[in-house]
């Protein structure tokens, strides 16, 4: 892993822990300059979910000037090794620490009970303390945009999905992604290859590639290479970015890619510990707050595949359509949610069932 701090721009690079050291009392209680720290799961150069953090911190450099310096380490690994960096970021004077992954969570309650005078932001966890904060995006809201999309240029019925780990948000998204799908081509069917890791290219695109031997045309993923739309783009098949705008490594086989912008919410959270009014609390936002955008269309897409995937960004944002609308069946054929009626944050949140048509 590798340690980076920023004066609102890259200084340099340190692993050693003695690089933490940090004038006693920095924004303690004066609140005239802040130290903010992130850690990722992942390298920042990833082009998709660390890269995006990354993006959002340096927009906090932007915005906030001399009066914040930030600090990353990047591919930490969860568990004992995150529990570590924290504690360092902690200890060396950070004012707030933004915890980047889900498997972070327990890590960072633990941290954070040690050194209460610090503040912890966990994204897409669900424990919070009086100085730990939750945030997460509603990553559904643009899988059922490209979904629907999927639904329409799909020519053999079968969508390649590439996953990472089958928690709760994971299938939540590959549910989303299908039912979007089948509103448009009932008969077609999403086949999932698990990776087991967030980034890991190589097993990435041999997953895509399995995927598309078994007649897939269309690709699509939750984990942070641009591997499975590389394979796509040599293979001649379909597929959407993740996290962010993927298009340079794939401009024929890029349709859109869903893009989390966490930038205004890091900007948010950092002014409020200048001015002393960070409080915790548990957000999650999506396209309605702008923590979800939808990349810009390929111009290969007709127009009115455009047209359709804008009927439902646009009735998400003006809160006439919701992804998880019923009826829903199981992959049993169970029916889930009855019709007109939608599953609450609650359900949304521990999902672990399947929609029909999943093959996971």
């Amino acid at each position: 892993m590798s340690w980076s701090i920023t004066r609102r721009r890259l200084l340099g690079t340190a692993t050693a822990a003695g690089t933490l050291a940090l004038a006693p009392g920095l924004a303690r209680a004066g609140r005239d300059r802040v130290r903010a720290g992130w850690i990722y799961v992942g390298p920042v150069g990833d082009h998709g979910w660390t890269y995006r953090h990354d993006v959002g911190r340096r927009e906090v450099e932007a915005a906030l000037g001399d009066r914040v310096e930030t600090s990353y380490v990047e591919s930490v690994r969860e568990g004992a090794d995150a529990e570590r960096v924290l504690q360092r970021m902690a200890a060396g004077g950070h004012d707030i620490v933004f915890a980047t992954s889900f498997g972070f969570m327990n890590a960072v309650i633990r941290v954070a009970r040690r050194f209460p005078q610090v503040k912890f932001e966990h994204a897409t966890g669900y424990k919070t303390a009086p100085n730990v904060a939750v945030y997460n995006a509603r990553f559904y809201e643009g899988r059922a945009v490209i979904g629907t999309i999927a639904g329409h240029v799909t020519r053999t019925g079968i969508v390649g999905y590439v996953g990472s780990f089958p928690i709760p948000e994971v299938v939540r998204g590959i549910n989303a992604f299908t039912l979007a799908m089948r509103r448009v081509r009932p008969d077609a069917r999403i086949k999932v290859v698990w990776v087991d890791s967030w980034y890991d290219p190589a097993k990435e695109a041999d997953a895509a590639k399995a995927l598309i031997d078994q007649g897939a045309d269309v690709i699509t993923q939750h984990t942070d290479s641009a591997a499975p739309l590389q394979v796509a783009e040599q293979r001649g098949v379909v597929g959407f970015g993740q996290a962010s705008d993927m298009r340079k490594f794939a401009p024929n086989a890029h349709l859109t890619a869903i893009v989390d912008d966490w930038g205004p919410y890091y900007v948010q959270r950092v002014r409020a510990v200048l001015e002393g009014s960070w409080r915790s609390h548990d957000i999650w936002w999506g396209m309605r707050e702008g923590m979800i955008r939808i990349a810009p269309y390929n111009p290969r897409l007709p127009a009115e595949v455009v047209a359709a995937a804008e009927r439902v960004r646009e009735g998400i944002l003006e809160g006439r359509f919701h992804p998880f609308t019923g009826p829903i069946r199981d992959r049993e054929g169970r029916l889930r949610v009855k019709e007109g009626e939608v599953l609450s944050d609650g359900e949304l949140l521990k999902m672990d069932w399947y929609v029909e048509g999943v093959q996971a």
